[in-house]
This record gives structure tokens, sequence and C-alpha cells, in this order.
């Protein structure tokens, strides 16, 4: 009864997918879940914060409903408690679609804290704090990551938050500061902005969104700035006084300190993989600098053990969770997966605009001593984006000039997280500038930018 040829600790993209691939294959699997199954993704963080933002989304038409004809009547304004639990519905009802998945595969879940007790056991304590034992052939640990604190930055979940409180604050901030211009900070800047809290955000870093493309971060700036939010870039926050009612943030800027006043304060500085109390060390898996190590197939160091997605070296991303649960599945089956492919992984920020990317910046390639030709194609002078009002943003595509072929992709503005992927599969199958511009793209679209911006590479850019 508690012997299974796979057992996977952790029930988010990579866990779940992890386990109905290997019901697909014919092996006997259990999930261990020690909260909500479809983990922080589905519950806490891809999912929920999408269903945030778009309720933004549509206060934000409301709001400039008179430039599309429209009569709104008064100005319109969020019902925030509604707002909250609509995107509470959203990640229950995506829950329940992994709980059915579970199901349709005859998978079972073991509710409770799953530890390694010794090769090929793990050990669950559940909430009423009885033990179980479990045997396995393979054990992959799927266990996720949590908000990152900083020691100067301890979330005590009421004033200093993180991503999970921020999701579900009982009342709408009259202020806000965040800390951290990733996707994550900057997306619940973008959110609370448009709810009508006054935000600050605060970045280490020259610019936001700093791993991005230097000229999108740059547009992305100019849009929040306009939307009357105020961004510190090389600045740290120094100490948060949360001692009165409000909370007292020092920050260092490269012009010396500056002391402001938010009701709450959101960390979102990055995440720490939950591999702390799992049993690593006991059965001596490694790790190194608080991920576990892995191989091409995540392997740990200890044989019948494997770990994929947050708690992994790598993007901590879900798409890339369920793609290497995936190939560690099907190479445990005796399948030839094909390893993932960290140099063409999509990024996508969900910030109005939004923001999408995959491969090589104009200056990773030059540093990798790749000569490069660039295309842009600029939204003012598309159609689609003129009809819908968002003319804000570009395509810049990046290629190799001495074969052509692309080698990175930068996109901003309307719906450019649905654009990206058709660009990760062309990067993928070898495309050149020349492929790209006389593929015929539809008209209008936004994805006309796409042809254009390769045409624009070539010197021959029609519209542009």
């Amino acid at each position: 009864m508690n012997e299974f040829d796979i057992l996977i600790i952790g029930s988010g993209p990579g866990g779940y997918v992890a386990a109905v691939r290997a019901s697909q294959l014919g092996m006997k699997v259990a999930v261990i879940e020690k909260a909500e199954t479809g983990g922080i993704c589905l519950n806490w963080g891809c999912i929920p914060t999408k269903a945030l933002l778009k309720s933004a989304q549509v206060l934000d038409y409301a709001r400039h409903a008179a430039e599309y004809g429209i009569n709104a009547g008064d100005a319109p304004a969020p019902d925030f408690g509604a707002v909250i639990a609509r995107s509470r519905s959203v990640a229950e009802a995506m829950s329940k679609g992994v709980q059915y998945l579970f199901k349709k595969h005859n998978i079972p879940v073991i509710n409770g804290f799953g530890r390694l007790k010794s090769r090929g056991v793990v050990e669950v304590v559940a909430g009423d704090g009885t033990t179980s034992t479990y045997n396995a052939k393979h054990i992959i640990i799927a266990t996720g990551a949590r908000s990152r604190e900083l020691p100067n930055l301890k979330q005590d979940g009421r004033k200093i938050i993180g991503y999970r409180e921020a999701m579900g604050l009982p009342a709408l901030p009259g202020s806000m500061v965040v800390v951290g211009s990733g996707a994550i900070g900057s997306e619940f800047a973008g959110f609370y902005r448009s709810m009508g809290t006054e935000v600050t955000l605060v970045e280490f870093m020259p610019r936001i969104l700093p791993i991005e493309d230097e000229e999108v971060s740059r547009t992305l700036e100019r849009s929040f700035k306009k939307a009357k939010m105020k961004i510190i870039t090389g600045s740290t926050v120094e100490k948060v006084d949360t001692t009165g009612e409000k909370c007292v943030v020092t920050i260092r800027t490269p012009k010396g300190e500056e002391v402001t006043e938010a009701d709450v304060v959101l960390s979102a500085v990055g995440i720490t993989a939950n591999i702390e109390g799992i049993g690593l060390e006991e059965c001596g898996v490694k790790t190194d600098r608080g991920r576990i190590i892995v191989d091409g197939f995540y392997r740990t160091s200890v044989e019948g053990v494997y770990a994929i997605g947050d708690v992994i070296p790598g993007p901590a991303l879900a798409h890339v969770a369920s793609a290497e649960a995936i190939v560690c599945i099907e190479k445990i089956a005796g399948q030839s997966p094909v390893p993932v492919d960290y140099a063409n992984i999509p990024g996508c920020t969900y910030t109005t605009p939004e923001v999408a990317s995959s491969g090589m910046t104009e200056a990773a390639a030059k540093e990798a001593g790749i000569e490069t030709k660039t295309g842009k194609f600029m939204f003012m002078a598309s159609g689609k984006a003129s009809a819908a009002g968002a003319r804000e943003g570009f395509v810049k595509l990046v290629f190799n000039a001495a074969d052509g072929k692309l080698v990175g992709s930068h996109l901003i503005g309307m719906n450019v997280t649905e654009m990206i992927s058709s660009l990760v599969v062309a990067r993928k199958m070898g495309a050149t500038a020349h492929d790209l511009m006389t593929s015929i793209h539809p008209h209008p679209t936004m994805s006309e930018g796409i042809m254009e911006a390769a045409a624009a590479a070539l010197g021959e850019a029609i519209h542009g």
C-alpha cells in the first residue's frame, strides 16, 4: 500500500506535471503535499496575481471609457474586497483542477510534510502530528520556494509583507513601498497603483526589471512614472521603523539618505528555496548556495533522488519547472528526452504594458562576441495597437549577423506575453530574419510587429 515507483514531494507546476506524466507512462506514483494542491503558483503566485491584474486592467479601461466613445458615468472605483475575492476564487478553481487531474490519473495525494528518511524512504508528518512512511524507487523533490527575507527587512505579515500577504490584504493601503522591481515587484507595484495606492518602487540595480533589455526597462519606467508612481533606482532600503502608525522607510540613494512613510512595505527581493528540514543533509544530497545540485536530467548526488523547479539553480518559473518535470520523468522511464534549453526560456512580466523576452539581449550577445543585427518595430505604427488604444511599446529582435539566425527577442506592449511563444519556437527551429520577414503575419494584429522588426533588421522595413 505504501510502495510506489515514484514519490513526489510538492504538487506545484513541477510536482503535479511530473505526477501526471509518470502516470501516463504506467508508473505507480503519489504526491506529498503539506498545503493546497497546485503549489504556490496556482494558489498564491502566477494565477491569482493575473486575476488581480485583470481587475486593474478592467478598471483602467473603465476610467478611459470616454476615449473609446463610451459613457461610463461617474468615475469608476475599485471594490477592493471584491477584487481580492475574485482572485481567490480563481485560485481555488485552478487548485480543484489539479485535484481533478490527480483523480483522473489515479494519483493519490498524501497530506503532510514530507522529508527524506533514507534512500528510497520518505517520512510524512500529517497536520495532527501522526507520522507515516512510504517507499519508492525514485523520489522527486519539488518543494518550490518562498519569499526571500532580508536581514533589515523582516516580514511581519502586517506592515512588512511578502507576495503572499499582498494578494489578500484586508483593505486597500493608501501608500506602499515596494522593494525590488523584478517581475513580482513590478506587477504588484502596477496593480496597487492602478487601485489608487500611492506607490514608491525601490530597486538596487540602476534600472527596473534589470534582467530585461535596457530599452524595455526604460520604457516600462516611463509608463510607471506616467501613472504617477515614484521610482528610486540604484538604491537600498536601509531600515524600516514599524513602531508607529505608519512604516518609516529609510532609503539610501545615490544622492544621499531619503526617508518616506508608507502604510505597507512589500518585500519583493527574490525567493528562497524550500529545502530546509526535508532530510537533504541526512541523506547526503548536495546543495550549493541554497539550491540542490542536479545534472541535466535532474538527478541529485544521491541515486534515486531527483529535484526540479525552484529548488535547483536556474530560472524560478512555473513553465520551467513543468518542462523539467517531463524531462525528469521520461528519463526515469527509460526514454531519451531532449534536455531543457535554458538559453531559450521565455520570461513574462504582466505589467501594463506587458513585457516578454527570450534569448540574448544585444548587450549579452556583444559580451559573448556575437556580431548582431537588430530590428525594431514601434507599436505606434501598428494599426491594431492604435485601434486598441495601446500604442506604447515595441518589438525588438536580435539576429546573428553571420548567419541571420534569431538569438534574442524583447517585447513590451499589449498582449506581448501571448506573442513571445512564436519567437521561442522560431529560435528553436533556427529561424532567420529572412524567415520571419517572409512568413505572412495576419493584419491587423500586434504580431505583425514581429515580421516588421525582422524586416527592419534587414533594412527592408515597410512600415517602420
